[in-house]
């Protein structure tokens, strides 16, 4: 089956994107080849030119680099962020993050769509993170974003899709990959979110606190593709207040 993950005019593979903020430099390549990822964030801080250690210099070769906009508390100070990552080298894909609210970290969805509709004139692949709203995301779209990526809970809190019949909306009603990013905590609720539809999961903590961490990136990776699996298939029915025997019960002692 041709079932490829399309963003921008590009094909992947895998549906695993590694967000890779809390990972040490030399864990970064291992985790990635675990989880078999084919896309990964970097924070712009962490590519250090001509500095003793790069994250660019841990990405394994053929990864497409996804640099995020963290820190930028407004627009311009995201599209300031995304030019200076495309002119050291990591090409033209960025996810705009836009958070001023330093007690929650949640994301400024007007400000976000600004920097979307900047960028995405600029000629960038974007990839804007969200709060799941209807009325944010068509708004995005409209702006030029490449795929709409909505939180599932807090960042950082492994809480799971806590945020999941929004979630579900945006795949109902967004003609744009939805990516699930910030929150998933297991690979159990990854595989949820892939059934419900979502294109693709984005992990960090829950793979960087993990006791064995490239484990847990092989973890999501299969949950992933079951996920995924799942929901080409069809799910079947679900029956309210009665069963339903697989097999037949009658007959089978009549002669």
């Amino acid at each position: 089956m041709n079932d490829k993950l399309v963003i921008g005019g590009h094909e992947f593979e895998s549906r695993f994107i590694l967000g890779s903020g809390k990972f040490s430099l030399d864990m970064t390549k291992a985790v990635i080849e675990s989880g078999k990822v084919e896309m990964a964030t970097l924070a712009l801080r962490r590519a250090n030119v001509g500095g003793e250690e790069n994250i660019l210099d841990y990405m394994p070769k053929g990864i497409t680099l996804l640099p995020n906009t963290s820190g930028a508390r407004n627009a311009n100070e995201a599209v300031r962020i995304a030019r200076l990552a495309r002119e050291i080298g990591c090409g033209d894909f960025v996810k705009v993050e836009v958070v001023n609210d330093s007690k929650y970290l949640m994301p400024d969805n007007y400000e976000t769509i600004k920097a979307t509709e900047i960028l995405a004139k600029e000629g960038f692949i974007v990839m804007p993170y969200m709060y799941p709203d209807l009325n944010a995301a068509r708004a995005m779209t409209q702006a030029g974003a490449a795929a709409i990526m909505p939180l599932a809970a807090p960042i950082g809190s492994n809480k799971g899709l806590s945020t999941k019949d929004f979630i579900q909306i945006l795949v109902d009603e967004i003609n744009l990959p939805i990516i699930v990013d910030a929150g998933i905590g297991r690979p159990s609720q990854a595989c949820e979110a892939m059934e419900m539809g979502v294109a693709a999961i984005m992990c960090n903590t829950a793979v960087a606190t993990a006791g064995d961490v490239a484990l847990m990136a092989k973890a999501f990776r299969l949950a992933i593709e079951a996920g995924r699996a799942a929901y080409l298939s069809g799910p079947g029915r679900i029956l309210n207040y009665k069963a339903e025997a697989s097999s037949p019960l009658t007959g089978f002692l009549e002669d």
